[in-house]
């Protein structure tokens, strides 16, 4: 799984009436920045009347989605495994996760959960909340077979 971030520029009306310029960030599973742009776009067109460009498409580091179905943000976890070397030193490898969860407290609820019964030690080095919109996932086309 390789999600790429996707910044989606658009007009959007506000409340005082006025139309402003702005950019949303979305994340894609894809294999390709061509594939993800095509992906986005195509998972945008129908929320959009008018025009919408893909402005920005960059490869993510997250290895893994933790989700709570409630939750209604994206936070950012990156997490250390810890373990030991052939030398008994302790050896620490980081790893990021996209958390989907209520609050900042329900995030780590989330990756604390998702871990239970994990056979290696870590600690959650950051958290914090992320400005995605959403994640749109490949969906494999089952239609033809």
């Amino acid at each position: 799984m390789m999600l790429y971030e996707c910044g989606v520029r658009y007009e959007r009306t506000m409340a005082n009436g006025i139309t402003k310029k702005v950019t949303e960030l979305y994340l894609v599973d894809a294999l390709s920045f061509t594939e993800a742009e095509g992906r986005i776009t195509k998972e945008m067109e129908p929320f959009f009347s008018g025009d919408f460009d893909v402005v920005t498409i960059k490869r993510t580091n997250y290895s893994e989605i933790a989700e709570n179905d409630k939750g209604d943000k994206w936070f950012r976890a990156k997490l250390l495994y810890i373990t030991l070397d052939d030398k008994g030193r302790e050896k620490k490898t980081a790893t990021h996760f996209i958390v989907r969860a209520t609050d900042i407290n329900n995030a780590h609820a989330v990756v604390i959960d998702r871990l239970k019964g994990s056979m290696v030690d870590f600690e959650i080095a950051t958290l914090d909340e992320a400005k995605i919109m959403d994640i749109f996932r490949y969906k494999p086309n089952t239609a033809n077979g």
